[in-house]
């Protein structure tokens, strides 16, 4: 299969999630990434395990972000090196950094330094809060910036404290938006010639998230609260959210409330006028919560689903991947490599022409490809 960025050259000097997630995907799209790391360390996503799993030397996620690159060493405070990474930059499409503010001006590979020996070079650069304001030279941190975007109070039930998303969700949405700003560019450079700088930060991503939200608050008299109640989404009425039942958990999206008075056989339901669902909500959702304890999910479950109402069991991991609807979209990608740096991890979820795309080789040994890499790229 002839993926739609192979013959793509992408020089990566980020690290840890954001950046290095936007190059994942590009390099599952078909392009060559090669991720430039400090001789002796690299990315200190090397050496930042989760629970404690390892692969070798590096940590299980580093796999799981930089499967499908190849590694080049390259101290940048060395001129040799630093020439040498110019000489790649040279024959580069895209460059993707995710330094504070001032650091590749530095060490003279800021845009302007590599726009004068490529200027068809699209050069992608994420910083945690802009080049401005008064956190331009803070640490752009997952949690900070789920914190200080007003993230973590669209979780949990209102009453309680602020809640984050349990994974890095910004870092995530932002390397997201990296490569949809990066393919913008590269097909405005396919009409025009010209390169781009493409900006972005953690702060903008977390807020343009919230679109929804923000907007409304932009133009409601009324501050927006979470339910006490099963709270699913801050904006929504009852009786959206998650409910605990007999055995287990259910979820309830949106629906008619005289169908959901139908299917859960609760008479007071039918006392509500439309509005309701979001004067009283919590007064609705309270009945629904009490209701709902009396019998097991999947008696919940039918009676729902024979009405065509919008619900769903909850799954933790375990029992997610033992159902059919879970292998029936094929997520699961072995990638092989030597040794016990075989692992599994999820398989890019786009699919081209019928078949699904994604890179097969696992995350490369710090500085695995530099004398290859120097062989066809700077002789």
């Amino acid at each position: 299969m002839f993926l739609p960025l192979k013959g793509l050259l992408v020089v990566e000097f980020s690290q840890y999630l954001s950046g290095p997630s936007a190059g994942l995907r590009l390099a599952d799209l078909g392009a060559r990434v090669i991720k430039i790391e400090r001789p002796g360390s690299g990315d200190p996503c090397r050496k930042l395990a989760v629970k404690n799993l390892w692969l070798g030397d590096d940590a299980l996620n580093f796999h799981a972000i930089n499967r499908g690159k190849e590694s080049f060493a390259a101290d940048l405070k060395n001129e040799a090196d630093r020439e040498a990474v110019k000489k790649i930059l040279a024959k580069a499409d895209v460059v993707t950094h995710n330094f504070r503010p001032g650091v590749m001006e530095r060490i003279g590979l800021a845009y302007s330094d590599v726009k004068s020996i490529n200027e068809r070079i699209v050069y992608a650069e994420i910083t945690g809060y802009g080049k401005k304001g008064p956190w331009k030279n803070k640490p752009g941190q997952d949690l900070l910036i789920q914190s200080l975007s007003g993230l973590a109070y669209t979780t949990g039930d209102d009453g309680e404290g602020p809640m984050p998303f349990g994974l890095s969700i910004v870092d995530s949405i932002c390397g997201i938006h990296a490569v949809q700003g990066i393919l913008a560019a590269l097909i405005r450079r396919q009409k025009t010639g010209l390169g781009a700088f493409v900006e972005l930060s953690l702060l903008e991503s977390g807020l343009s998230f919230q679109f929804e939200l923000l907007t409304t608050h932009y133009h409601s008299r009324q501050s927006i609260k979470r339910s006490k109640v099963s709270n699913g989404n801050p904006l929504l009425g009852a009786p959206y959210g998650i409910y605990k039942t007999k055995d287990g958990y259910i979820a309830l999206a949106m629906m008619s409330m005289p169908l959901l008075q139908e299917a859960l056989g609760i008479a007071s339901l039918g006392n509500y006028a439309p509005a309701d669902v979001f004067e009283k909500r919590d007064e609705i959702k309270s009945i629904i919560a009490e209701q709902l304890l009396v019998k097991e999910t999947a008696f919940w479950l039918q009676r729902l689903m024979a009405l065509g109402l919008w619900a769903s069991e909850v799954h933790n991991w375990d029992t997610l991947t033992q159902t059919p609807l879970y292998k029936s979209t094929g997520m699961e990608s072995k990638i092989a490599a030597n040794g016990d740096k075989s692992f599994t991890t999820t398989r890019c979820p786009i699919r081209i022409d019928g078949k699904a795309v994604g890179a097969k080789l696992a995350a490369p040994e710090l500085g695995e490809h530099t004398e290859k890499i120097k062989e066809e790229l700077l002789s």
